[in-house]
Formats: C-alpha cells, sequence, structure tokens
C-alpha cells in the first residue's frame, strides 16, 4: 500500500516536471540547418531544374511564417481603411501572394533590386519598408514612403534595392531590364527581379526588353506573377499559351508554385545563379489572389467563392508553414497564435501612428516633378502672380 502511494505520488512528479517544462518551453531559435522536400516538381524550359530539396532552418521557418502574417494582416488592415475612405484612388492587395515576396526576399539581397507593378504593398514590407510607412503613404501621409504622393501604386525604397510599384501595366518590365543593365555596366554582380502579372504577359514591351536582355546577357529575371486572372479576366480567355515561363522562347524558364514559400527560394536562388552566369531567366510563380483586382472589383464575378475557399484550404502559403512548424514541433498551435495577437497590435499601432502624421503641404504638388535644380525655382517664383491671376 504504501509502496502504491509513493509511485503515484512519484508519477505526479514527474507529470508536474514535465508540465513545468512544456511551460518553460520557448519557440525554437534553432538555425541548424534542415532539408525539407517541396511537394510540386518545377517544370523547367530549355534549363536543367533545381533540386526539390530545400535547405532551411527552424528560426527561417518562424520568421517565414511570422513575416506572412504580417503582410495578410495588413491587407487586411487596408482593406478596411479603405472601406472606410482613409485610402482613396486605386488599392491592389496581395494577400494570397505573400509567399513570392518572402521566398525571393530569402534568396536574394538587398544588392540585388526589384520592381514591380501596382501590387506592391508586401514586397515594400520584404525589402524592409516598416507598416507606419505602408500604411502613412495608403493613407497620403508625409510619413509615406514616397511622402504621401505616391499612394497605393507607388511605394518605393531605393536604398534598399526596390525600384517601385507602377501603375501602367508592364510598363516595369523595360526598366527593369534597364536596372540589370547597369548592374552589369557596374560589375555589380548583382541581380534584378522584375514582377508582373499574367494580365500583362501578353504586353509587347516584355519582349523587346527581354530580346535586348538576352542578347546582352543581361542579369535579369522576369518573374511572372501567375494569379489566373487580369483584372476580371481567366488567363485561358486572354492568352493563347498560359505557360508563361515558356514564353521566353530562346530565354530559359521556370514553372514554380508560387504558394510554396521554400519553392520560391529555391527557385529564386537558381535563377539568381543562372542569371549571373548566363543572362536571362522567366519564372512564372503559379499563385492566387483571394481580394479581387483592386478594392473597386468583389473579385467574385468571374469566379466562384468555392474556388476561393478551396485555394484558401488547400494551397494557403501561410497555413502550409504553419503545418510545417507544429509537424516539426519547433512551436505549438499556441505560441502561432500568440504570434498572430501580437502581429494584429503591431498593426493597429502603426495604423494610428500612420493617422496622426500630416498630409503633405500643397507646395509639395509642384515638387518631384523636374530634376533637381531645373524649373522648380522659376516657377516658385512666379507663384504668387499665377496665384493671382487665377479667378
Amino acid at each position: 500500500m504504501a509502496l502504491s502511494r509513493l509511485s503515484s505520488r512519484s508519477n505526479g512528479l514527474l507529470r508536474s516536471a514535465a508540465a513545468a517544462v512544456l511551460l518553460r518551453r520557448t519557440i525554437s531559435t534553432d538555425t541548424s540547418p534542415m532539408t525539407i522536400d517541396i511537394s510540386l516538381p518545377f517544370t523547367a524550359h530549355l534549363v536543367e531544374p533545381p533540386s526539390r530539396a530545400v535547405e532551411t532552418s527552424p528560426k527561417e521557418l518562424l520568421s517565414f511564417y511570422r513575416d506572412m502574417v504580417v503582410m495578410r494582416r495588413m491587407e487586411i488592415a487596408a482593406d478596411s481603411l479603405y472601406k472606410a475612405k482613409l485610402i482613396r484612388g486605386f488599392c491592389h492587395l496581395y494577400d494570397g501572394q505573400e509567399a513570392v515576396a518572402i521566398g525571393m526576399e530569402a534568396a536574394i539581397t538587398k544588392q540585388d533590386a526589384i520592381i514591380t507593378s501596382y501590387r506592391d504593398h508586401c514586397t515594400f514590407l520584404g525589402r524592409g519598408g516598416s507598416l507606419v510607412e505602408a500604411f502613412s503613404e495608403l493613407m497620403g501621409r508625409k510619413a509615406g514612403c514616397s511622402n504621401g504622393k505616391g499612394g497605393s501604386m507607388h511605394f518605393y525604397k531605393k536604398d534598399a534595392g526596390f525600384y517601385g510599384g507602377h501603375g501602367i501595366v508592364g510598363a516595369q518590365i523595360p526598366l527593369g531590364c534597364g536596372l540589370a543593365f547597369a548592374q552589369k555596366y557596374s560589375k555589380d554582380e548583382a541581380v534584378t527581379f522584375t514582377l508582373y502579372g499574367d494580365g500583362a504577359a501578353n504586353q509587347g514591351q516584355l519582349f523587346e526588353a527581354l530580346n535586348i536582355a538576352a542578347l546582352w546577357d543581361l542579369p535579369a529575371i522576369l518573374v511572372c506573377e501567375n494569379n489566373h486572372y487580369g483584372m476580371g479576366t481567366a488567363e485561358w480567355r486572354a492568352a493563347k499559351s498560359p505557360a508563361y515561363f515558356k514564353r521566353g522562347d530562346y530565354v530559359p524558364g521556370l514553372k514554380v508554385d508560387g504558394m510554396d514559400v521554400l519553392a520560391v527560394k529555391q527557385a529564386c536562388k537558381f535563377a539568381k545563379e543562372h542569371a549571373l552566369k548566363n543572362g536571362p531567366i522567366v519564372l512564372e510563380m503559379d499563385t492566387y489572389r483571394y481580394h479581387g483586382h483592386s478594392m473597386s472589383d468583389p473579385g467574385s464575378t468571374y469566379r466562384t467563392r468555392d474556388e476561393i475557399s478551396g485555394v484558401r484550404q488547400e494551397r494557403d502559403p501561410i497555413e502550409r508553414v504553419r503545418k510545417l512548424i507544429v509537424s516539426h514541433d519547433f512551436a505549438t498551435e499556441k505560441e502561432l497564435k500568440d504570434i498572430e495577437k501580437e502581429v494584429r497590435k503591431e498593426v493597429d499601432a502603426a495604423i494610428a501612428e500612420a493617422k496622426e502624421s500630416p498630409v503633405p503641404d500643397q507646395s509639395e504638388l509642384f515638387t518631384n516633378i523636374y530634376v533637381k535644380g531645373l524649373g522648380t525655382e522659376s516657377f516658385g517664383a512666379d507663384r504668387k502672380e499665377l496665384r493671382a491671376s487665377l479667378p
């Protein structure tokens, strides 16, 4: 009887000790390398595809999770701010496509350049931009990354090699090839990632720029973010050949699961190495946007709600990383929920701070138009006369 009581007490102590260990357990910060096989193979054109075995670490996976949660929360908050009329004009959200921005950054450095279209908020965050700068720009405030003058479509961070969002469809592609030309001319040993959507993939300027990039072996990586709808038009209705990774013809290409952050990382690492040695390459990121094309598009007239929810359930980039983290015991479900709560507070605080930033002065309407020292001074000198002449 005494022995039984002693055994029972010992088991109780062991359970208490185990519980204490679990309570003290912290989210993994282990940087030890590990290899994970991605679920879908790469499809290649005129090049041998990279390995499906991707090297990562527990710490990197957790950073992927947190960074994508920040991006997702930022875009959901932007939706609310737009509906509250605190964001005006065009606003194109990126939720669903976060793995492209995060996986790309994991494979490159800030010496490499990125240029993209108007769906640019998360690319800006990936380059090191802050939430306050992002929300300030969205709301047209001075603290914005473009001083409140660019709005949703024109984020910019030159000090981190981000050459902006661009509002004209496809216009960033020849600019991106120009950045790659500058990198080669300067012997920078860096590359330029030029992002565009499937809707821009039929633009003539893409093929003109790619031709020159191939002739001159420029370190240009053209990234088609194929979310399958150009505005409200399905890819199969707009493109005779929607295999965008083959569109370079004489330029190698790679089709990538753009909802898998590890696949994106591996593809971008491969593309950078290729471009530095051999010249341009085309990456097609098979991805999906949850919102409509822009905030004026409900996104449900040309696709079904079942299609959207099906992608969320089966391919969501954040959920895929969450499952990896939990299955390898790098963090618990509760710890990941705590990260989400923390991110929500950060986003709310950033919005509050952005709202405190003033709007630009009216005189800012006349700046950043001419090269510094040319034009603005003479116009400024005549401003009183001009104002006096107005009715």
